[in-house]
């Protein structure tokens, strides 16, 4: 008999009689009965144990039981697969960018996927109790949002959305702002907690602690102030009166300043010492009889075009080192504590060891210290004993306060013990500037070495350092002591000045060096002296002999550059007086001249000075400045450059550029490079001037 066979025979059976309404009654309250049987057996375990039904993992994994009663689970780990590789990517990319990373950026914690906390129909307990970290997950996490009643799973596009959210709003900024429903920012660590709100405004960037500069502090540097010079009217003025300047000190604290990457104090800028700072081959002397050698250019102004540039250059005779005197020199060295830097101290010792190195057997050297109190380290030494001399230089120590002025008192009174008669004596101090101790004031320390200068022995002053350099006092004594004032940043520049140009910085040929100029008022409507600021004199002072005034060493050029305004130029500033002087009753040759210039000088040895007078015509014009000599186009441009970084009116408009073409154009032959590194100071202020 086949299947089918069977369901025939079940098919042509007699249908069942219909069932009474009492039976379908029992039947149903039976059924109800095994239903609450069954309710009341639901939290019984059911089927194998663990141990006796193995199954896979995976199908435990995705079992309707699991799924069901650990829901939670499931969206936790599908949220750390997503978070935790996340995370790397952003801890990597921050230090990368040098952000710190240990609790200084509150990144977004996002909450497990909640369990449903409204189920009508009641879930099965687990027998196997829960991991202590998921119960700390659900008392941290598990109070509902205010602000919705229904919470959901974060899916791989939320997590990725909310990041990029973030990111865009600005990163760290934006991360600390109110969690949204479903993130919960991660409490900060309790030491970082007074960082978090600051923290939390910075930008993409924010530099590690070794990139970090501490803050500047304000510099203590003194200069002197002194106005620009100004126009002036040769009608009612027309004679300017100075003294020379050989110092160079403002020229390489400039240059350090703009190495540093600053624009220099204004008040640094001395744009005489910066054109002197450079060697020019100005016509010399041809005998020791004539000192000096004047020079006279006219050319037009670069900078105007209503306006001419009269150059008065000085050449010094320049002595043989054979028949150069025997010299005694007092090493007076600041060893105080301000002088412990690298840049003073450490460089002064190296600077005095070049020059111990340039001084012949007969020449003497002294050394004297002062920190606190004055003491002599070495006495009068012959430069034959060259050893002796640098084991003294390399066993000195900073350490105390700054008694200059006694420092002082003791070096002279050392000078005067090792005197050589028709030789040089001098005393060369070397600081930082700092007297803060005893006669600090500039008067007085003034006076000190006016009276000490009488005896024949002359002072020279090396400042080192920056942040506390006394400019103006390190000046006040130089022009008082008949020296020159320099200032060493560099070894370089420790060579320049005291190996290369020893012998104009230790051998005058001439002291009390004045110069006044006349200009001609049928000529020349209006003049303004470029530079010397701190060197002017009364008119008066030009003929008075007891009035001090600068020396000019061995070899030293001199130049001073003055803008004019010819007769009947637009360019002038001055109206004419309405009251001026009444016109003269006889009429007034027409004078040729322009300007007459007379200079002032005394012998090293000698109390009566003596006169030299150059008349200045149009025989020293240049039509063009091209045409000029390639020494007065290149001190033009370093003028221009000097009075651009002090602010004149007269090259606010003129670009660093055309100044940059100027000196490179009269670069010429650049022996020590000096030229060429002006080149790239101009070039630095350039880009300085435009932040």
């Amino acid at each position: 008999m086949t299947m089918t066979d069977e369901f025939d025979q079940l098919g042509n059976l007699a249908p069942a009689p219909r069932a009474s309404d009492a039976a379908r009654a029992r039947a149903l309250a039976a059924a109800m009965q095994a239903f609450d049987e069954t309710e009341k057996n639901a939290a019984r375990s059911k089927g194998s144990s663990w141990r006796q039904r193995q199954s896979s993992v995976l199908n435990r994994i995705w079992s309707i039981r699991m799924v069901t009663q650990h829901r939670y689970l499931a969206g936790s780990a599908l949220a750390t697969m997503l978070i935790i590789p996340t995370a790397a990517l952003l801890t990597f990319e921050l230090t990368r960018g040098n952000l710190p990373s240990s609790g200084q950026v509150a990144l977004p914690h996002v909450m497990d996927a909640p369990k449903p906390v409204a189920e009508r129909v009641p879930v099965p307990s687990v027998a196997k109790p829960a991991e202590p970290q998921q119960e700390a997950d659900r008392k941290v996490y598990a109070a509902p949002s205010v602000q919705s009643s229904k919470q959901r799973d974060f899916s791989s596009a939320d997590i990725a959305r909310q990041l990029n959210k973030q990111e865009a709003n600005g990163g760290a900024a934006k991360r600390s702002a109110a969690p949204s429903p479903s993130v919960a920012p991660m409490p900060a660590p309790p030491v970082m907690a007074e960082r978090a709100a600051p923290m939390a405004a910075a930008p993409r960037y924010a530099p590690t602690e070794r990139e970090i500069l501490p803050p500047l502090e304000e510099s203590r540097d003194r200069f002197a102030n002194a106005d620009t010079n100004p126009v002036k009217n040769v009608a009612t003025d027309p004679v300017s009166t100075f003294s020379v300047d050989v110092d160079t000190a403002s020229y390489a604290f400039v240059r350090r300043s703009l190495m540093e990457g600053r624009l220099p104090n204004p008040d640094s800028v001395r744009v005489e010492e910066m054109i002197n700072y450079f060697p020019y081959d100005w016509p010399r002397p041809q005998t020791a009889d004539e000192p000096f050698r004047t020079t006279v250019t006219v050319t037009p102004t670069p900078w105007n075009t209503g306006t001419r540039l009269m150059h008065v250059a000085i050449k010094g005779f320049e002595t043989a080192p054979a028949s150069q005197p025997a010299a005694n020199l007092v090493f007076l060295i600041d060893v105080s504590g301000s002088m412990n830097a690298p840049d003073k101290l450490p460089l002064l010792k190296s600077a005095f060891r070049l020059l111990v190195s340039k001084l012949k057997p007969e020449d003497k050297v002294s050394i004297v210290t002062y920190a606190g109190n004055a003491g002599t380290v070495l006495e009068p030494t012959s430069a034959r004993e060259r050893d002796k001399i640098l084991a003294a230089i390399d066993n000195l120590r900073p350490g105390g306060s700054t008694a200059g002025a006694e420092g002082i008192d003791a070096a002279y009174r050392l000078a005067r013990r090792a005197f050589i008669q028709g030789g040089v004596n001098r005393v060369m101090l070397a600081t930082d500037g700092d007297f803060n101790v005893g006669a600090s004031s500039d008067e007085d320390l003034k006076r000190l070495i006016e009276q000490r200068r009488k005896d024949g022995i002359f002072l020279s002053v090396l400042g080192f350092g920056e942040g506390n350099l006394n400019d103006s006092l390190m000046q006040t004594l130089a022009q008082n002591g008949n020296g020159t004032a320099a200032y060493i940043d560099t070894l370089a520049e420790a060579q320049k000045a005291l190996v290369e140009e020893a012998g104009s910085t230790l051998f005058p040929i001439a002291k009390d060096v004045k110069i006044q100029v006349e200009f001609n008022p049928q000529q020349i409507s209006e003049y303004r002296l470029v530079g010397y600021e701190t060197r002017a004199l009364k008119r008066e002072d030009f003929n008075n002999d007891r009035v001090d005034a600068g020396d000019i060493g061995s070899g030293h050029a001199v130049t001073a550059i003055y803008e004019v305004t010819p007769k009947g130029s637009a360019s002038a500033l001055n109206d004419p007086l309405r009251y001026g002087p009444a016109a003269p009753s006889a009429p007034v040759a027409v004078s040729d001249e322009m300007a007459f210039v007379k200079i002032r000088y005394k012998q090293p040895d000698g109390d009566s000075s003596k006169l030299i007078t150059t008349p200045v015509t149009e025989m020293n014009a240049v039509r063009d400045f091209a045409s000029a000599p390639q020494d007065v186009r290149f001190s033009t441009a370093v003028a221009a450059f000097g009075q651009k970084l002090r602010g004149t009116d007269a090259l606010d408009a003129y670009p660093y550029r055309l100044i940059l073409d100027m000196a490179r154009n009269a670069r010429g032959e650049d022996a020590f490079g000096y030229r060429g590194g002006f080149l790239d100071l101009v070039r630095l202020a350039e880009t300085l001037d435009r932040r």
